[in-house]
């Protein structure tokens, strides 16, 4: 006899559509997390949602003999501007195939380390900017990491250099922020008000972020470079297995995709600066660490793999950030038959063919893997305390074949932005008193946190 998954009460043919916040359904999911526990489900507009919030029962929909990405909701929402890109295509479409094959040998750890410069180069632009400001002046740290991770993607990736940190918010900033969002509430909406009231919005953004990709190409096309970077292999190569190319059209789509991908970065970042404001012992290790290592020399690419607590304090601020906050799983389809899901050995039943949300500010947070979960312990993600961890609990880019392709860029560049900011800035919380709360769509991001930067005195 299974036992029934939990759910909220709900009211009246619209289940329930009030328990979450359209504009914070992250937060919403991870207070019901806290509430029900291990796994709940709701139902909005008659569509039944389940959610996983604990590492043993993530760790079996993890499996992918068993599981596959689900593309549904927001991430068939996003499709409207990136179409059948990587991150949103079907499991059917060959598409995905296509791409990867081309774009992953650009992604490599070999690859990426061949950016190491680079995105050095971007990091030293923002230390510059803050170590130059009023040690008074209020900023929001999440503005200025935004600027820094774009121009970082777009000068690795595409070979265009922006010059946007220093210059004016650049407009695929705010596109982004406007497509991801409507693709987050689209599906808690009525179709008719989608398409009356709010079709604009999506629009307006994916209009600018086409438009900023369809530049690049034309740049590259005009002006000869030897530069085999991601763009040369998006307009050149093709895929070994089929021989196809991609389209220029789908080119646009992975260039318009890649920075919403990387966009999970800075919002981790700025969580990074608060709790290491908030554990001041972390960061003295921290720098210890790194003026060991690194001390009065240049940083060099040689240097990441040598910064072991450096490495445990980005993993550990990526289990408490959860900036990617979670990923969609279904059963895979078994032709013929409808039998339930068994989950837990038995406990719980699903359809065959339920969606499932992982819930990672539940899973990465569960008492039964984590003493203190709460507590900031960067030495829990180090050497053999990191090896013995479930993997489940490690899942911050995602699972198996359609983990995130760019997981060893975004490795690099908060391993590369933490250790130079930890190195050259003091910061200084404006509220000392301030708590953690987030919000957010394809990523999740620290609400209203300011600081005040100058730099380190030694």
């Amino acid at each position: 006899m299974s036992t029934p998954i939990p759910q909220p009460p709900g009211v009246p043919l619209l289940g329930n559509l009030f328990d979450v916040d359209p504009n914070n359904t992250w937060w919403s999911l991870k207070t019901l997390a806290e509430k029900y526990g291990e796994i709940f489900q709701i139902k909005v507009f008659g569509h039944r949602i389940v959610f996983v919030a604990s590492a043993a029962l993530a760790e079996e929909l993890c499996d992918q003999k068993r599981f596959r990405k689900y593309v549904g909701g927001p991430v068939v929402e996003i499709r409207y501007t990136v179409h059948d890109s990587l991150f949103t295509a079907f499991d059917h479409e060959e598409s995905w195939g296509v791409a990867h094959h081309i774009i992953a040998p650009q992604l490599t750890p070999d690859a990426i380390t061949g950016h190491f410069g680079e995105v050095l180069q971007c990091a030293e632009e923002l230390v510059a900017k803050w170590q130059g400001l009023d040690p008074e002046k209020r900023i929001r740290p999440l503005d200025d990491l935004n600027r820094l991770n774009l121009e970082a993607t777009t000068l690795t990736l595409f070979g265009k250099k922006l010059n946007s940190i220093n210059g004016p918010e650049h407009p695929m900033i705010q596109a982004m922020e406007d497509s991801t969002s409507e693709a987050i509430k689209r599906p808690t909406r009525p179709k008719l008000l989608n398409w009356l009231v709010h079709g604009g919005k999506l629009k307006k953004a994916t209009k600018t972020m086409r438009a900023f990709a369809a530049e690049l190409v034309k740049d590259r096309q005009e002006h000869a470079s030897d530069r085999h970077d991601m763009l040369w292999a998006m307009m050149n190569a093709k895929d070994p297995e089929t021989g196809k190319a991609l389209t220029e059209s789908q080119v646009i789509d992975e260039i318009v995709t890649m920075p919403i991908g990387s966009s999970t970065a800075p919002c981790a970042i700025a969580a990074g600066i608060l709790f290491l404001l908030q554990n001041p012992d972390a960061l003295a290790k921290a720098r210890d660490e790194i003026d060991a290592v690194i001390g009065d020399g240049p940083f060099t690419s040689e240097h990441v793999s040598q910064l072991h607590y450096v490495a445990g304090l980005v993993r550990e601020t990526l289990r408490l950030s959860c900036a990617a906050p979670g990923f969609n799983i279904e059963p895979i389809p078994k032709p013929g038959d409808e039998s339930p899901v068994l989950l837990g050995g038995g406990k719980y039943q699903v359809a065959h063919n339920q969606a499932l949300i992982l819930v990672l500010a539940g899973v990465n947070r569960d008492p039964a893997v984590f003493d203190e979960p709460l507590a900031f312990r960067p030495e829990r993600m180090v050497g053999e305390a990191f090896e013995q961890l479930p993997a489940s609990v490690k899942k911050w880019f995602g699972n198996g074949k359609r983990e995130c392709i760019g997981k060893h860029w975004a490795w690099e560049f908060l391993m590369v932005v933490m250790t130079k900011l930890i190195q050259d800035v003091d910061f200084e919380a404006v509220d000392p008193n301030y708590q953690l709360k987030q919000d957010g769509w394809f990523n999740i991001r620290p609400i209203d946190f300011f600081a005040k930067v100058k730099p380190r005195s030694r």
